[in-house]
């Protein structure tokens, strides 16, 4: 028999339990009340009848008439509430003397006479009551002992199946999860074994076909799988990097020979412990797992002195994610931090810096040469050009403007990689720095028949360089308007944002593509099909705004333009 049919037969037997007790209950209380209702209705009521009569009886030698009437009322009420035996010949021998009463007039003896009768029907019905009482007694009696036995047994069936049933239910569902805690353990040869025809049963041969299928995988996978393990151990261990992996739970899972001198911890020390003890007891390590929820790229490097000089490592934080089969959700079982030693890059960057910084320092003198030459030959006093000269010149101009604009970006660049940004951070009007913005576009956009809309608030100051601002500021503008169609607009805010000033140009042009977006303050980087430029305004604004304590982003969607913001701390 199934357990469904069990439970089924027990809920039927509750409710049956609950029918017979209710529908025995309900019974002799029906008894109860039809009892004492005849007792009201019959036997009550006739001594209310004779009472009046005996009381009528005084009454008659006063008030004849009166009496007599009330007399007849209740002598005509008793004859219709005859209801014991003997009952009916006490009101036919009552009406009697009544009549003789009435036609031969009242006399003592008649009237004692009458009392007589109705002493006697109280005495009947008194009777009776006592009678009925005795046999309601009995009744509820009866229905007690009934209701008492009925309930002894049923509450003896239910306790038996309260006792019984739950370790019925409950002792193969322990068994079941002590199996499945072995299995969950790797203990692959753990069988049930249930004796009983049901559900039980079944889920008992279906486990135990489960663990057997367990067992065979586990004997027939893991010599491949202890093969491939020792073999990517020996590849992580060759690996000229240092390399360490965390599993879901932030354990230390492996740790090359490399990692572990770095970080000058043996491998018992490091292997199949929590992450965040060891960071406890070694700074490095520390450093190493700070944002380590998720993959990136770490842009900082870190400087780690190795036998007394500084190197610099890159360091590369990969989450592994693994999707199981025939399952919707990605999950996450572990990450693998890479570092690189990027010290002899480091060393050709700082040079190349240099270099960079020391030729565009030289060619600034013959640049500025070349530009003074160009304006005087452009002066109609110096003598007069024909059509071909001006077009030559103009170009000559052109390229020599474009050569200074590069050097000095060059110059900026170089300060920035060097950390020798100097700085004059002071209470500022951001009206000032969007004036002289606007002022430095205001060509460009007439030009291009682009109109810049400017948002500033009346009252307002932030901390920021003026002049390192005000060049972020028309960088934007000059993106803006060089990548808006002509006769659109730009609009230029300036807001107060949570105690932070925020400026925003936005665009209505062709918008940059979403795979972009993170390496437009790259350095050099520039979006395919774009406008020619150097690709160095977006890095140098970064730098700049990063150096005054602020942050800078990029929204932009296909067709629609784009909004390049920043934001510095208010007042």
């Amino acid at each position: 028999m199934s357990i469904k049919t069990k439970v089924a037969f027990g809920v039927a037997f509750l409710f049956i339990v609950i029918i017979t007790v209710g529908g025995l209950g309900l019974y002799y209380l029906s008894q109860l009340s039809s009892d004492a209702k005849n007792i009201l209705r019959n036997n009550y009521e006739s001594l209310v009848y004779t009472q009046r009569i005996i009381k009528s009886c005084d009454s008659l030698l006063i008030d004849s008439l009166r009496a007599a009437q009330e007399i007849e009322r209740s002598i005509s009420l008793q004859e219709q509430n005859v209801t014991e035996s003997g009952e009916q010949q006490a009101t036919v021998e009552l009406r009697q003397v009544f009549e003789r009463i009435k036609n031969k007039g009242i006399h003592h003896e008649e009237i004692n006479a009458l009392r007589k009768v109705c002493l006697k029907i109280q005495d009947l019905n008194m009777q009776a009551i006592v009678r009925k009482n005795q046999i309601t007694q009995e009744t509820a009696s009866q229905a007690s002992t009934y209701v008492v036995i009925i309930v002894t047994i049923f509450s003896l069936i239910a306790f038996s199946f309260i006792i019984n049933f739950p370790g019925y239910v409950a002792n193969p569902i322990v068994q079941l999860t002590q199996s499945i805690k072995s299995i969950a353990g790797k203990n692959y040869e753990e069988r049930l074994h249930f004796d009983r025809k049901d559900e039980f049963e079944e889920l008992a041969e279906a486990f135990n076909q489960m663990a057997e299928k367990l067992d065979e995988y586990e004997h027939s996978n893991l010599a491949n799988i202890l093969f491939e393990k020792k073999r990517i151990e020996t590849i992580i261990n060759r690996m000229s990097d240092p390399v360490i992996g965390l599993d879901n739970r932030k354990k230390v899972v492996f740790a090359n020979d490399q990692a572990l001198l770095l970080l000058n911890l043996t491998a018992h020390q490091m292997l199949d412990r929590y992450a965040p003890d060891i960071a406890v007891e070694n700074d490095l390590f520390r450093t190493l797992i700070k944002q380590n929820g998720q993959a990136d790229t770490n842009s900082e490097l870190i400087k780690i002195a190795i036998d007394g000089k500084e190197n610099y490592f890159s360091k590369e934080n990969i989450v592994i994610r693994y999707k199981p089969t025939g399952e919707k959700e990605i999950v996450n079982i572990g990450q693998v931090i890479l570092l690189k030693n990027v010290t002899p890059y480091k060393q050709l960057d700082l040079a190349k810096t240099n270099f960079i910084a020391t030729i565009s320092h030289e060619l600034k003198t013959p640049i500025a040469s070349l530009q003074m030459c160009i304006k005087l030959l452009q002066n109609a006093r110096v003598g007069s050009l024909n059509a071909e000269q001006q077009s030559i010149l103009q170009t000559l101009n052109d390229e020599t403007s474009r050569l200074s604009k590069l050097t000095n970006e060059l110059l900026d660049l170089s300060q920035v990689e060097t950390g020798n940004i100097k700085l004059d951070i002071k209470k500022t009007d951001p009206k000032d720095i969007v004036n002289i913005a606007l002022e430095a576009v205001k060509f460009q956009s007439e030009h291009k028949k682009v109109k810049v809309e400017a948002h500033v608030p009346a009252q307002a100051f932030f901390l920021a360089d003026a002049d390192k601002t005000t060049w972020v500021l028309v960088n934007f503008l000059t993106n803006a308007i060089r990548y808006s169609p002509e006769n659109s607009a730009v609009i230029l805010k300036c807001e107060d944002q949570n105690g932070s000033m925020k400026f925003s140009v936005e665009d209505f042009g062709p918008g940059i593509e979403k795979q972009y977006l993170t390496r437009l303050f790259e350095k050099f980087f520039q979006v395919p099909g774009s406008a020619s430029g150097t690709g160095l305004g977006l890095a140098i604004s970064k730098e700049f705004i990063e150096a005054q304590g602020g942050t800078i982003s990029v929204e932009s969607e296909i067709g629609k333009g784009s909004i390049f913001s920043f934001q510095l701390p208010a007042v």
